[in-house]
């Protein structure tokens, strides 16, 4: 058993980072490189994918870029192929595909099924679709690994704003979190996910463009600030890492303290 710091290490790990082009993804995928690990970084376009494992091979990690819709089976079994044939194996799968919410906003009693179903694709399929035959993978090869989910304070927090589909869907995510881990644990897979408030990303730079807007998120935390990725990053190499390897099925909040006041 390492002591110290060593916990903390990801050396020697396999991690895919299904949008990983994508705010959050390429943040923790970057963070998990410098942290020792191998990333593979997965979304639908290309470009953004070679950026960040370009940043990954510059502070020595060896990274792969695979274009994938991973709320499709067939691709996500393919992607799922792809890191095992190139790495030889998968520790680490972080499902950072989703958002939408401030695109389909509606109110509860009208909310319409094409925007439903289109939230639910976005942040619950995929995180279902692609974690089913990386865990598959890992069971096969008897590896010891770890699933980390991206949920929201929404799973948890009401908002009187149009989002009856969000909140479904990141409410799933923490539930499902919980499950997987309940069911996975016996192959010594553990599953957590981390639950942050509005973080600093391109996806939500528009919003925070809006001073009044900002004001409002601002004035509901008590550390006064909205996220930044490096608060992400950081819980995401702890929970994956031996450090927390007596931690499965929790839901860690990353959200300034909002949840603490609600």
């Amino acid at each position: 058993m390492t002591d110290g710091l060593d916990r903390f290490s990801l050396a020697g790990r396999v991690a895919l980072v299904n949008g990983g082009g994508g705010g959050l993804g390429s943040a923790i995928a970057e963070a998990f490189a410098a942290a020792g690990a191998s990333v593979a970084v997965a979304g639908r376009s290309r470009e953004p994918l070679e950026a960040v494992a370009a940043r990954a091979r510059a502070v020595g990690s060896e990274a792969l870029a695979v274009t994938a819709d991973v709320t499709l089976e067939d691709d996500a079994e393919r992607l799922v192929g792809e890191v095992v044939e190139h790495f030889g194996r998968v520790d680490i799968v972080v499902n950072a595909v989703g958002g939408g919410a401030g695109k389909a906003l509606h109110a509860a009693h009208e909310y319409p099924r094409e925007a439903w179903d289109w939230i639910m694709e976005l942040n619950l399929r995929s995180t279902i679709v692609p974690t089913q035959p990386a865990v598959r993978a890992m069971i096969a090869a008897g590896t010891q690994g770890v699933v980390l989910n991206i949920s929201s304070v929404r799973a948890n927090l009401g908002i009187n704003a149009g989002y009856s589909a969000y909140v479904a869907a990141k409410g799933a995510i923490s539930a499902l979190t919980r499950q997987w881990a309940t069911e996975w644990a016996r192959y010594g897979i553990r599953c957590n996910a981390i639950m942050p408030t509005f973080v600093d990303t391109p996806q939500i730079a528009s919003l925070l463009a809006d001073p009044d807007f900002k004001a409002g998120i601002v004035g509901r935390i008590p550390l006064g600030r909205v996220g930044e990725t490096s608060d992400i990053a950081g819980p995401a190499i702890f929970l994956c890492s031996d450090a927390a390897a007596f931690i499965t099925g929790h839901v860690l909040a990353i959200d300034g303290g909002l949840t603490a006041t609600q």
